[in-house]
């Protein structure tokens, strides 16, 4: 590596409301790192792609939470894919990919024990799967659907199932798992074409709800009413799914994206209806399931190997510097699926 320094992006201040361009984070210049700085056990890590997740807002909020927020000047927070370009560890090759909790970076030293936060893992791909279905289908959003809707939902057979977000990237895992466990989904999302993308997964029927109509379709399309609502959104779409819920229905409280960005943020003003409807609204981090990941994602890798899970990536390309701009636009729904930068392009990648 010839270049003097390598980039990452910090957090500058804390946004009130939305993510300000230019003012949120700070793009910032480190001198270069080389085999020569590591430590016995040590690996030097190329960042490939960054995962963008719409945690991440609450991540920058000083306030309690499942995990400390991101610290003023500390690197932005994002679970990543790389390639090993040095290493003093006997676990990893020069050339090996791998996950990591990195944050935006586009170089990084990590412990090969995993055990400095960073979670160092080595990569390996199902058939059927690709590189990036670490950060997907196989990672944090594949495993946030699979015991959501498994353990926190509990999904039978002939359950009527709502999502929220459904062609996000957790949402359009959640809908066919659904599925495949015998349920009948509706999903919910931003535009015809994510409308149609989820019926081409198999939900049996989408719904837009920027539709003028939308209110009024969506009690038609309930009229069985819900036993299980999957919220990623929040807001006026939960307060709509809890007045179309049945007795003891169960809601997974899994996201709010509507509010994230809320200087103000409101919740269902039908919120009383949990108490005479015997709702039960659950939230969950999918960090408390650490133990069953890996039989988790052995039943998932075989959906996937059998053709059972489809999945879709939107790509934005353009270096660690369209980071932040692509988060902002994931509250703005840009994404179909998974959300990923481009750190690098890697062309001789496994199937990337």
């Amino acid at each position: 590596m010839s270049q003097p320094t390598y980039k990452s992006v910090v957090l500058a201040e804390r946004p009130k409301a939305a993510i300000i361009p230019g003012e949120t984070f700070h793009l910032k210049g480190n001198p270069i790192i080389t085999e020569a700085d590591l430590k016995d056990d040590q690996v030097l890590v190329e960042t490939l792609y960054l995962s963008l997740d719409p945690a991440m807002r609450g991540w920058l909020n000083d306030a309690r939470s499942y995990v400390p927020p991101v610290k003023i000047g500390e690197v932005m927070r994002a679970a990543s894919i790389g390639k090993v370009v040095a290493t003093k560890s006997s676990s990893f090759s020069v050339g090996d990919y791998v996950t990591a909790m990195s944050g935006w970076t586009e170089l990084f030293v990590a412990n090969a024990d995993g055990k400095d936060g960073k979670s160092l893992t080595k990569l390996t791909i199902p058939a059927n799967g690709k590189a990036t279905d670490a950060l997907g289908v196989l990672g944090i959003t594949g495993l946030t659907a699979y015991f959501g809707l498994l353990d926190v939902g509990k999904v039978k057979e002939g359950d009527f199932v709502v999502v929220s977000g459904a062609a996000g990237a957790t949402g359009s895992m959640v809908c066919q798992i659904a599925k495949l466990k015998g349920a009948k989904v509706l999903g919910i999302a931003g535009s015809d074409d994510k409308v149609k993308w989820l019926k081409e997964l198999g939900c049996d029927d989408a719904l837009n709800y920027k539709d003028t109509n939308f209110v009024s379709d969506f009690k038609e399309k309930t009229k069985q009413l819900i036993d299980v609502f999957f919220d990623n959104v929040g807001g006026e779409i939960l307060e709509l799914a809890i007045s179309r819920a049945k007795f003891h229905a169960r809601f997974v409280m899994c996201g709010a994206i509507s509010q994230y960005n809320s200087a103000t943020p409101s919740g269902p003003k039908n919120f009383t209806s949990v108490i005479s409807l015997r709702l039960r609204m659950e939230g969950f981090i999918v960090f408390d399931y650490a133990a069953q990941y890996d039989q988790a994602r052995k039943e998932l890798a075989q959906w996937l190997a059998e053709g059972k899970l489809q999945r879709k990536e939107t790509i934005i390309s353009g270096g660690l510097e369209a980071a932040e701009h692509a988060l902002i636009e994931l509250y703005n729904g840009i994404n179909t699926g998974k959300l990923l930068v481009e750190v690098k392009p890697d062309e001789g990648g496994p199937r990337l």
